[in-house]
């Protein structure tokens, strides 16, 4: 059904309703968001970068293949804009002003203070353990396990084999492990020190 949805806002987008594009922004702007900021740690750039994505996505609506998804369209594109970021860039730092937004589980409830507190330190964990990752290994794990992507989508969506994602998500958790054995948390999360 929303795959027929998206089929219908595209179709109409490209007969000239912009409108109909908004449906598809309004829609998809938090997965595009979320992604960015996965990617590239800093809410202003991860804004910047979503912008970017639907904008790329607008101008390259006629290139897309309505028996695919989507979403996994929108996100390629993003993912891939996040990657060219990231290539220019220097390695920059988790800003511990600016805390993760909550993975989408957790907003289900409202957190109490010490609840919201120990999410809040952990997702800063997990984003400080994603930025040592190369982005190609970040890029497959936030797939799979933020936006619960199957091997098959991330490797159609990567324009790559399954056996690659396989591979790259072994070896992105092997690095994470790693990271978490050899590095006390207070090296980690500055914020912890003294917990």
């Amino acid at each position: 059904m929303s795959q027929e949805l998206d089929s219908l806002w595209v179709e109409q987008t490209l007969a000239g309703d912009q409108y109909a594009f908004g449906e598809l922004v309004q829609r998809y702007e938090r997965d595009v968001f979320n992604l960015a900021y996965r990617m590239l740690s800093n809410r202003n750039e991860a804004e910047d970068a979503a912008q970017e994505a639907f904008l790329r996505a607008y101008a390259n609506l006629e290139r897309y293949d309505i028996t695919r998804s989507f979403k996994t369209w929108l996100l390629s594109i993003t993912s891939n804009h996040c990657i060219d970021r990231l290539r220019k860039r220097r390695l920059t730092w988790l800003s511990l002003e600016e805390p993760l937004p909550p993975h989408p589980a957790l907003m289900s409830d409202i957190p109490g203070p010490e609840e919201a507190t120990l999410a809040n330190e952990r997702s800063m964990l997990v984003q400080e353990l994603l930025e040592h990752l190369s982005p190609d290994y970040r890029l497959a794990v936030v797939l799979r396990y933020w936006y619960d992507l199957s091997y098959a989508e991330i490797a159609d969506m990567l324009d790559t084999t399954e056996s690659a994602i396989k591979s790259r998500l072994f070896r992105a958790r092997q690095a994470l492990a790693d990271q978490l054995e050899s590095q006390p948390l207070s090296s980690l999360n500055p914020a912890m020190e003294g917990s």
